[in-house]
């Protein structure tokens, strides 16, 4: 009866959703804002309207980039992590259309970084295999889970791999994307730390064997012996590809050579960071600059080198 009820509101009442979605549309925030001023229109700020995929007047301003709408909306109350029949937040739609201010705008306005747990996908493994470095840094800046992975293939027993951030940006080839993923904590074995999840994936398959069997450049293999993986669980098959050889060549050194102790320390610096989930808060440490570099493995303090 409570649903019927709401369902005969919203008809008798249509007109006020309509105008508040046209605006959007028309990107006329000026518009908006005095509509969103009177009572009668601002309770239909949450309304979902249109074909196809019925959406929020938030949603729609976000997937289309309209900025100025949305922080009217958002100044008005708008929810900021209202779901559309796909469970996909405005946040969502705003990293699919690559709208960086409109991200920013919703994460500082609370929006969830790592959008719906009913959602396939999340806004994290569409920047990383987007390649949209900087919105990717966004929202790993607030808070956003770096070993996220497509809920679709934790129920699928045949899959051999996770599919978080990390696999997508080194599959994708977008090497800066990756990168920023290890300096913000991403697991450099698995993309994922949790042995639950992990344990329904038959023979899973390390970063470093999904990055030689798609001939990655040996970049994405220094990054990740650099980051801390672990070079003896990959199964080596060697094919005829130079950029693979290559690879190999460089992770069988590395198995016969251990980690400087330099290299170990900076690891456990950032192995704890990480286990109190501080990593992503390294640029406010109380310590010389150089030492921060040196942890984002931007230089290596000159002290260190004689260690």
């Amino acid at each position: 009866m409570i649903q019927l009820k709401n369902i005969l509101e919203e008809k008798d009442n249509n007109g006020e959703g309509q105008l508040l979605h046209q605006a959007v549309s028309n990107n006329d925030d000026r518009l908006l804002d005095e509509l969103l001023s009177q009572e009668k229109y601002r309770k239909f700020i949450n309304c979902r309207s249109g074909w196809g995929i019925p959406r929020t007047p938030l949603r729609m301003a976000a997937s289309k980039g309209h900025l100025r709408c949305l922080q009217v909306l958002l100044a008005h109350g708008a929810e900021v992590d209202c779901l559309d029949v796909k469970a996909q937040t405005p946040l969502f739609t705003a990293v699919c259309g690559k709208y960086f201010n409109c991200v920013l705008a919703l994460l500082r306005a609370g929006a969830n970084p790592n959008g719906s747990l009913y959602n396939n996908c999340s806004p994290v493994l569409t920047a990383a295999r987007e390649g949209d470095v900087e919105i990717l840094k966004q929202l790993l800046k607030h808070g956003a889970e770096v070993n996220s992975r497509s809920k679709v293939l934790l129920f699928t027993s045949s899959a051999s791999v996770s599919s978080g951030p990390l696999y997508l940006s080194a599959v994708y080839g977008h090497l800066d994307c990756f990168k920023v993923l290890l300096l913000y904590g991403a697991d450099p074995n698995y993309n994922c730390t949790d042995a639950k999840l992990l344990s329904k994936i038959k023979q899973p398959k390390t970063v470093l064997e999904m990055c030689l069997r798609h001939g990655c450049g040996v970049e994405y293999i220094q990054l990740l012996i650099d980051f801390g993986a672990n070079v003896y669980l990959p199964t080596l098959i060697i094919e005829k590809s130079t950029k693979q050889n290559e690879a190999v060549e460089l992770l069988l050194q590395e198995r016969g050579f251990p980690k400087s102790l330099v290299s170990q320390c900076r690891l456990a610096i950032r192995g704890y960071l990480r286990k109190i989930n501080r990593i992503q808060s390294i640029d406010h440490l109380e310590m010389p600059s150089s030492m921060i570099n040196f942890l984002q493995y931007k230089s290596v303090p000159t002290i260190a080198m004689h260690l």
